[in-house]
């Protein structure tokens, strides 16, 4: 598939088969078409830590404005090791397994082009970020997907037949996008047994990770002896504080891998924000992740409270993330991208539809609402639901 410019002499060969629009930035865009309370993208509407804000500003005044090392400025990488190390579950790493990068998305990306060659298969458990697809597929892999159960949790049957000669990595996201579940060390364990006899290499997508509710322990790929040695483990300082416009993450993986890693990043963006690296690594000296999680926690609940007596379901609570999904199958026969649509311009609340999270973009009859929000902005949107019937 090509796509024609103005010039009839000039294409560009579409590299993947992603919307040209992702469906977050076309709800965002209906819901400020239609002055609608936005739930859907996950972006908190409340003000960023002051403190990380001042940081910041230090950083620039302290004349940290020149190129970073390649793997970031060794105050974060080392402050990192350091609340890794103290996490309730330790999680245990050396600076030299740590790579700071420009976001997440960029990270996986990175990992991505790091070890696909062309016509190797990526496996995908669906429902999925819509960003993984076109990073397998820009960088000539081949997505292989895999459904979750009906309750979102891994089916490793399903997986285990899924592997083929072909095979190159398995994605992984916990805690999960849309539905909030979190993989267990049994989860980990299936999955090691899966891939133990194989060169499989795990890309996890951990951007969630402190944000883990009702007494819920992270575990995370790197948490298990064997698998730590081939996987790739992804994070988001921009969802940990709640500053996703900051676009930094970091990467863990062994040193050989990230060995790796560094061949393709340093031709890519090299170095990451130096400011915002610094105001990073001094915020993770103060940072409460305890309380960030009971904040957020409350919040999720706040949200189902807020939603009592709507006809929506819910089958479960998130577990973690921004997110709770929500059934409303019991009083509408539409579609869940045309019932997202509609909500947003007749209800002016926006939302986001689950099939959105499907490569055939399946109904599911769910819908997704960030709870990442001040408590007048869910207020507004409950108000402006209370008459769906």
């Amino acid at each position: 598939m090509y796509i024609w410019l103005k010039d009839p002499n000039m294409r560009i060969e579409r590299k993947h088969s992603g919307k040209d629009i992702s469906i977050f930035s076309e709800m965002t865009l209906l819901a400020q078409q239609n002055g609608a309370v936005n739930l859907s993208q996950g972006f908190p509407d409340f003000e960023t830590d002051p403190k990380l804000k001042e940081l910041l500003a230090k950083a620039t005044a302290d004349n940290h404005n020149q190129y970073a090392p390649l793997t970031g400025v060794p105050l974060l990488t080392e402050n990192l090791a350091t609340f890794n190390a103290a996490r309730p579950k330790p999680l245990r790493t050396h600076p030299s397994e740590i790579i700071i990068t420009p976001g997440a998305t960029y990270g996986i990306y990175c990992a991505l082009a790091t070890i696909l060659n062309p016509g190797g298969e990526v496996i995908v458990l669906e429902p999925s970020y819509d960003s993984y697809v076109p990073a397998i597929e820009i960088n000539g892999g081949k997505p292989v997907f895999v459904g979750l159960d009906t309750d979102f949790r891994p089916d490793f049957e399903k997986i285990r037949n899924a592997v083929t000669m072909q095979t190159r990595a398995i994605i992984i996201n916990s805690p999960h996008n849309p539905s909030g579940n979190i993989w267990t060390e049994n989860d980990w364990e299936q999955l090691w047994q899966i891939v133990k006899d194989t060169d499989i290499v795990i890309i996890s997508d951990e951007v969630y990770d402190v944000l883990c509710y009702d007494n819920q322990t992270f575990t995370s790929v790197m948490h298990h002896t064997q698998l730590r040695k081939r996987s790739y483990a992804v994070f988001s300082f921009g969802k940990m504080f709640h500053a996703t416009g900051w676009k930094v993450g970091y990467v863990l993986a062994s040193e050989e891998l990230n060995h790796a890693f560094r061949r393709v990043h340093q031709y890519l963006s090299f170095c990451v924000n130096v400011p915002a690296q610094y105001a990073l690594a001094g915020y993770l000296e103060v940072f409460d992740a305890k309380a960030n999680a009971q904040m957020m926690q409350e919040k999720r609940d706040y949200l189902i409270d807020a939603f009592a007596g709507l006809p929506f379901e819910i089958s479960s609570k998130a577990q973690g993330g921004y997110f709770q999904t929500m059934d409303y199958r019991n009083f509408s026969d539409l579609n869940d991208k045309d019932f997202a649509v509609w909500l947003t311009r007749e209800k002016k609340v926006c939302t986001v539809p689950v099939s959105a999270f499907y490569h055939k973009g399946q109904n599911t009859g769910k819908v997704r609402f960030c709870f990442t929000k001040k408590e007048e902005t869910m207020d507004k949107a409950a108000e402006l639901l209370r008459n769906l019937l």
